[in-house]
């Protein structure tokens, strides 16, 4: 097809539009109820869409790959085709020319990128676990993973060199750290791919591909055109939503995106899972690098040294440090874990590890759904604690930081937890959260959709069981959720 073709057919969609928004790769007609999307007719060196050919392969990729992760947005691929009057119709009669993928219409300020202030605890909860489920029903591709990895650090490598505006010498250290990284966890990486991590995943799944309707999160515009684009490692997919919540100062969502999707994840890979987040520091350094070289393609060079910047220090991770929250039912400390995990240990922040969720989990149970009583016998709970620490040392091992959260009254289970941390050789940090009983029995009485089953009656068990010697640090938790995590500061 010539170019006058091609700018025939984008006037004429244009005609027929509210608005028209110009991509790397395509072009987006906004209707009232309905988006066309037409494919750039070009060789645009990481991808050819110069032929018809090539553009309608790319929009059926796009169309199965994307129906196949949210199903209510891609709806089919269009002809585009000349009429007898030598007028253009979408599925008309005549000759076709082309190909158009159509979307249903939603609207701009539904997508995440428009309002990142919008991802509060419950949404970034279930981002997390739509993400886990998404990554866990998608195609094995073993032979993706590292060699997609490999390839992205590569290609980062020449599109960063290439831009005039960026240090020169910030780039190299940046590429050089990158570098190391990928050779020192290349084993690691080559036998996650084995292993049923490596699967065909999003591939761009930052908060410009993701909207929300109804309080529910839906990923769109995935990667189709390059299978060494969207055959990666499923933390490696994660990791760009991380980055992106964590540049955009969002860090308490990115933490609890990452436990909510561990533990969801846990549920469905192998017991390995734990070990990857070794990796985690490089994946996030290489998405941010991919965002470097893109913002300068748009023409931000500023931008771009920023997220150079930005992946320079995911590449200079903080230590990791075990820290334990304890207190009976109702003392808040789900929320005063979650709040202080953003600032503990390497990006995103701390992992944190509910002996709530653990228990749900092995008992084949979706967290918000209740337990039965022999749930909570001493063999389950045994068993409960067993994951909970296991699984702590390895993150631990991993590099990241850890806040384990329960009630800690049995004073064997906090000498166990303060164990592990010079076991792994980490700073400690054990706090006990303290409110009156009628605060706490309010607090629980209150409770819902949340993972804890515990009532009235289970905290007054609790206070009647004897604490023995209380070493860690008291902290009142009886104002406003927030003021005990805001007033607490680590190794004070």
């Amino acid at each position: 097809m010539s170019d006058a073709a091609e700018d025939e057919i984008l006037a004429w969609l244009t005609g027929t539009a509210e608005r028209r928004i110009d991509t790397a790769c395509a072009h987006v007609f906004l209707g009232r109820e309905r988006a066309l999307k037409i494919k750039r007719h070009e060789d645009l060196g990481y991808v050819d869409f110069s032929t018809a050919d090539r553009r309608l392969w790319a929009l059926k990729r796009e169309l199965a790959f994307n129906q196949a992760i949210v199903s209510d947005i891609y709806r089919a691929v269009r002809r585009i085709t000349r009429e007898a009057d030598g007028s253009l119709a979408i599925d008309g009669h005549g000759e076709t020319v082309d190909h158009v993928l159509e979307m249903r219409r939603f609207s701009d300020d539904a997508v995440l990128a428009a309002h990142p202030d919008g991802v509060d605890s419950e949404l970034a909860e279930r981002l997390g676990r739509m993400i886990a489920g998404m990554h866990a029903a998608a195609p094995l591709r073993e032979e993706g993973g590292l060699a997609s990895l490999s390839w992205t650090v590569g290609s980062n490598a020449r599109l960063l060199r290439a831009i005039p505006g960026l240090d020169p010498s910030r780039v190299e250290y940046l590429l050089a750290l990158t570098e190391a990284a990928l050779e020192r966890h290349a084993a690691l990486l080559a036998h996650r791919s084995a292993s049923g991590f490596a699967r065909r995943c999003h591939g761009d799944l930052h908060l410009g591909n993701i909207l929300v309707e109804n309080g529910e999160p839906k990923p769109f515009d995935c990667i189709e055109f390059s299978d060494i684009l969207s055959d990666l490692d499923v933390q490696y997919d994660l990791a760009f939503l991380l980055m992106d919540l964590e540049f955009r100062d969002r860090r308490d969502a990115a933490t609890r995106v990452l436990a909510a999707y561990l533990d969801e994840a846990a549920r469905c890979f192998p017991p390995d899972l734990w070990d990857g987040l070794a990796t985690l520091p490089l994946m996030l350094s290489v998405r941010a690098a991919v965002r470097a070289h893109v913002s300068a393609h748009g023409g931000d060079v500023a931008l771009a040294r920023a997220y150079v910047e930005a992946a320079i220090a995911h590449l200079s991770p903080t230590p990791p440090v075990l820290a334990a929250v304890g207190g009976y039912s109702g003392a808040g400390k789900s929320a005063f874990a979650r709040a202080v995990a953003p600032r503990l240990g390497a990006s995103p922040g701390a992992v944190v590890m509910r002996t709530d969720e653990v228990r749900k989990r092995l008992a084949g149970l979706s967290p918000t759904e209740r337990a039965p009583p022999d749930a909570y016998a001493p063999e389950p709970t045994a068993r409960a604690y067993d994951a909970l620490f296991d699984s702590a040392r390895a993150i631990l091992r991993a590099g990241q930081a850890v806040v384990l959260d329960a009630t800690f009254i049995d004073p064997g289970l906090r000498v166990r937890a303060e164990s592990l941390a010079a076991e792994c050789g980490v700073a400690f940090h054990g706090i006990w959260l303290e409110a009156p009983a009628p605060v706490l029995a309010q607090r629980v009485s209150a409770r819902r959709g949340d993972a804890s089953d515990a009532t009235v009656e289970t905290l007054e068990s609790q206070l009647g069981r004897d604490l023995g010697t209380l070493a860690w640090e008291r902290v009142d938790a009886s104002g406003p959720p927030g003021a005990a995590a805001d007033a607490w500061r680590p190794g004070r």
